[in-house]
């Protein structure tokens, strides 16, 4: 399969995997931090009526879920990706990044909450997702097999192998 395709698969598939994981956050978040009394948060217009009734604790959850999805899908398209490239992971980052400044124009909720998401929940959370999954352990030995598939600049030792041949 090209590489081109398998990064966008990796991309797809990462997505998909942050959305299930910021949804699933969503749908628990009502059992945990309870909406104020008298508040419809079951459609977008009874969510933007009920906003200010809401402290900053309810916002714990809808943060949690976007910075939790982010860094869950930029894990697994990291993982997906050929050769284990960061790059599926920052376009993940970037698409939920999208999402959620299209989240602030259809929910407007307090500036504090929509600097907070916009600046800590996407992009870092993908950064740090793609760094665990993105590394590589060394082969036992740095044989002539292995010699073209470790990254020198991470295994030095296998790099002086390589210089020796």
């Amino acid at each position: 399969m090209p590489k081109t395709v398998r990064i966008v698969l990796a991309v797809v598939l990462g997505f998909i995997v942050g959305s299930l994981v910021n949804m699933s956050l969503i749908l628990v978040s009502g059992s945990v931090i309870p909406p104020p009394s008298g508040a419809d948060t079951t459609t977008m217009e009874g969510l933007k009526a009920a906003l200010p009734l809401f402290e900053p604790k309810h916002f714990l959850f809808p943060f949690l879920a976007h910075a939790l999805g982010t860094l869950a899908g930029a894990y697994a398209a990291t993982l997906l990706a050929p050769d284990r490239s960061a790059l599926p992971a920052y376009v993940v980052g970037v698409l939920f990044l999208l999402g959620g400044v299209a989240n602030v124009f259809m929910l407007p909720g307090p500036a504090w909450f929509n600097a907070v998401d916009l600046v800590f929940a996407y992009l870092p959370t993908a950064w740090l997702g793609q760094r665990p999954a993105g590394r590589t352990r060394a082969p036992l030995s740095c044989s002539t097999r292995w010699r073209s598939r470790i990254p020198a600049r991470r295994y030095p030792r296998c790099a002086t192998s390589r210089s020796r041949s």
